[in-house]
C-alpha cells in the first residue's frame, strides 16, 4: 500500500491538524463556546441558540463528538452534549505548545 500524502508528516503533525479541522467551522467554536459559559449538560436549546437548522447543529455536533471533544449522552428521546474536560486539556495543551514553539515578537518578515 502506498504512503498517503499525511504519511509525510509526524503524528504530532496530523494530531494537530485533525484537531484544528475539527474546529475549524464558525458554528463549531460557537457551539464549544455556549457549552463551554453552560458548563452543563445541553439539549436542544443549541438549535435556537446557533439558528441553524436542526439538521445542520447535527452535523456540526457530529463532527466535534467524532473528534471527541465534546461528549454525548441520551435522555430519552434528546441528547444532551458537554466538553470532555479530558480532551479539552488536551487540546489546550497542544495548541499552547504549537504557539509557544516559536517566538516572533522580535522576528522580522520580508
Amino acid at each position: 500500500m502506498g504512503l498517503t500524502k499525511s504519511d509525510l508528516f509526524t503524528r504530532e503533525q496530523n494530531d494537530l491538524a485533525n484537531m484544528a479541522k475539527a474546529i475549524a467551522h464558525p458554528a463549531r467554536i460557537a457551539i464549544l463556546q455556549y457549552l463551554v459559559k453552560k458548563n452543563a449538560c445541553v439539549t436542544g436549546d443549541l438549535v435556537e441558540e446557533l439558528g441553524l437548522a436542526q439538521a445542520t447543529t447535527s452535523q456540526h455536533l457530529k463532527e466535534l463528538k467524532n473528534a471527541g471533544i465534546i461528549q454525548g449522552t441520551v435522555e430519552g428521546a434528546s441528547v444532551c452534549y458537554c466538553i470532555d474536560p479530558k480532551v479539552w486539556k488536551h487540546y489546550k495543551n497542544v495548541f499552547h505548545t504549537f504557539f509557544g514553539e516559536v517566538n516572533i515578537e522580535n522576528g522580522t518578515c520580508c
